[in-house]
């Protein structure tokens, strides 16, 4: 059952979300990793190469049209999830029921069915199909679950940072372990030493890593508490792919940073798949695969931590180049590596190491369109832009599936099949499709980074200022509640209160951005001057835009050219569209971060609908020190006639930053 306002978490807690994340990402590696590679070498063996290599492309066809047909499907799951209502909470009756259906029917998939295909190979096909689309339809409530209820879990933004920290590290070793074990699990428990091993193998190591998704998915729902808060009653809109191509056709940023991750993660999705085979058939050692998968996990970490060094040394479009042409020069090494041990992993190294990196490049510029978008277009599609990332992981994943397959039949990789028995011009075409195409799909993703995606961190920093200046401008009058009344402004922070107009920037001091007021803060608490709707919650976490139940739209910006720290220093505890009453903490900022970075921590109050109101004056003194909740502007509302009561809505300001 749901807890009211909780914000700790308890230790056990946090390590049962990571641990679901361990086996989530598990699970996940066992799902788009091997399961391919045990159809393509084990499943199918009648002695009939010809019907084996039929069946093989069949399955891996239907593979990857199911895949296709699921990203459709994955709007109408977050619909169902959110619209869920249980004494157990939204989320964690999915994990536990998703978790569990899915890890069975997985592990079903990792036998012949009982032999169903020798015996009516159509039969077995459509039972395939049905297994394999509840397989993945229930594993997408469960992930879908999973990662949502994150926000569910405390109303602390602290305590949701060291969550996702937690959980990030889970998933990162789980995804990882899966490569590891692999190999050398399947060899271990094969009835016959060979080096791919045998169906049994396959099946007790689908065994291991499906009980662990199992008993991880169910330690989520016995070991954590759902919070119930008013940020959750917020009504969410279903994201489809009709609305994501809307945003993408609207957004060009959007739509030309998608287009390169797209070509990008095909390219990569295929070498990654095509890895194991590698390493089992070109080089005759699988178990060497655990040693590079360890290698891989090492590596993701040091390039995670190494990325904020490099986004300050070079721009986007200089790293993201930077990584993918080390990428390609790994392609080039892999390709002429042969069964060269050292060769192959320092290849695959140089590979694997900039990918954590390029996630991170395309996920800033995807998140910083969605102010560039709000801008240009007038409306903010942040649950649309960032919808577009996990679209495409998907779309990758399922070619790089279909893909497979039909490079494991056409370089000789079937059941069977050893490092010894692949032909020459096996080799050949593996190493052109592992690495040739894959190779021009990442220099078509160069280019069109190069060329079309401006959105740097300045021109992110230039558009927010922009949106700074124009949000809450216009507000019709005959939204506005209490006609002919005076309306008091408290201060939201304590500190020393400073006349706007002597503020050290121009937009502000010369009210162009909304009269108002200014604090030199003595703390780093900014609380709701009013009751009030939040209508903007910047990404950089340096500003919040409020609209009260008078209709006073009021910004709040914590320094200046504090966009430029991207959020470092800053911590939000609201989100767009919650109710916050007087008093509450909105934001929390580190104030030693924005002098070290040589910036004014000047904290400007501004009513961005001055035009709409009359005699709007500083009753505070200037140069004095004032506490948060005290009153210090004043504001009258003139109007010559009373609004329609039954009109009283907060207006959507979002529309108004053409």
């Amino acid at each position: 059952m749901g807890t009211e306002g909780k914000s700790k978490m308890t230790m056990r807690e946090r390590l049962a979300y990571s641990f679901g994340a361990f086996g989530n990402d598990s699970f996940y590696g066992l799902l788009c990793g091997y399961l391919i590679m045990f159809i393509t070498s084990h499943l199918f063996d009648t002695g009939n190469k010809a019907l084996d290599n039929k069946m093989i492309s069949l399955v891996t066809l239907i593979i990857m049209l199911l895949r296709f047909v699921e990203l459709f499907i994955d709007p109408f799951i977050g619909n169902a999830i959110d619209r869920t209502k249980t004494r157990w909470g939204h989320f964690r009756p999915w994990v536990v029921v998703g978790g569990t259906i899915s890890a069975v029917i997985l592990l079903l998939l990792f036998t012949n069915l009982g032999g169903l295909y020798q015996k009516n190979a159509i039969a077995y096909l459509i039972i395939f199909a049905i297994l394999y689309i509840t397989m993945d339809i229930f594993y997408s409530f469960k992930d879908v679950g999973f990662w949502s209820m994150l926000p569910s879990l405390t109303t602390d933004s602290r305590e949701r940072e060291k969550t996702a920290t937690f959980a990030r590290v889970g998933s990162t070793i789980g995804g990882g372990l899966v490569g590891i074990l692999v190999m050398p699990a399947v060899i271990y428990f094969s009835a016959r030493p060979t080096s791919t091993g045998d169906d049994r193998g396959w099946f007790m190591f689908a065994l291991i890593i499906c009980t662990i998704a199992l008993v991880s998915a169910w330690g989520v729902g016995i070991f954590t508490r759902e919070v119930n808060s008013d940020i959750r009653k917020n009504k969410k809109d279903t994201v489809g792919l009709v609305g994501i191509f809307k945003a993408l056709s609207g957004n060009d940023q959007l739509m030309w940073v998608a287009c390169a991750y797209l070509f990008y993660c095909v390219g990569i999705n295929i070498i990654n798949s095509l890895e194991v085979y590698y390493f089992t058939y070109i080089m005759g050692r699988p178990k060497a695969f655990s040693i590079f998968s360890t290698i891989n996990i090492c590596l993701g970490i040091v390039a995670t931590s190494l990325f904020p060094i490099f986004s300050k040394k070079l721009s986007r479009k200089a790293l993201f180049s930077s990584c993918l042409i080390c990428m390609l020069l790994g392609i080039c090494l892999f390709a002429f590596a042969g069964d060269n041990l050292a060769m192959v992993l320092i290849a695959a190294s140089m590979f694997g190491f900039p990918q954590p990196m390029v996630f991170l490049i395309v996920l800033m510029v995807i998140t910083d369109s969605v102010e560039y978008g709000q801008l240009k277009l007038g409306h903010r599609d942040e649950s649309l832009a960032l919808s577009v990332r996990p679209l495409i992981d998907k779309f990758g994943g399922a070619v790089s599936n279909g893909v497979v397959g039909q490079v494991a039949i056409i370089a000789g990789m079937t059941t069977g099949a050893t490092a010894s028995t692949i032909t020459a011009a096996g080799r050949t075409n593996f190493k052109i499709l592992m690495f040739a195409v894959p190779a021009v799909l990442l220099v078509i993703a160069i280019a069109i980074f190069a060329k079309k995606v401006i959105l740097s961190e300045e021109k992110h920093a230039e558009i927010v200022a922009e949106l700074e200046k124009t949000w809450g401008k216009k507000l019709d009058s005959d939204q506005l509640d209490t006609p002919s009344e005076t309306v008091e402004i408290p201060t939201p922070i304590s500190g020393e209160l400073i006349k706007l107009s002597d503020v050290n920037d121009d937009t502000f001091s010369t009210g162009a951005a909304g009269q108002g007021f200014a604090i030199k803060p003595s703390d780093g608490r900014v609380l709701a001057p009013f009751d009030a709707t939040v209508r903007q919650v910047f990404t950089t976490r340096h500003a919040v835009g409020l609209v009260s139940d008078k209709g006073v739209a009021l910004l709040i910006h914590i320094g200046l050219g504090t966009v430029k720290l991207k959020g470092t220093g800053f911590v939000s505890y609201v989100e767009e569209g919650q109710q916050v009453k007087k008093g509450q903490e909105l934001i929390e900022f580190w104030d030693p971060t924005i002098k070290k970075a040589g910036l004014d921590d000047t904290v400007i109050v501004t009513v961005t609908n001055s035009d709409k109101f009359d005699n709007i004056t500083l009753t505070g003194q200037p140069n004095t020190v004032v506490q948060a909740g005290d009153n210090v502007l004043s504001l009258q509302i003139e109007l010559a006639e009373s609004p329609n009561p039954d009109n009283q809505a907060t207006p959507d300001l979002s529309g108004d930053l053409a």
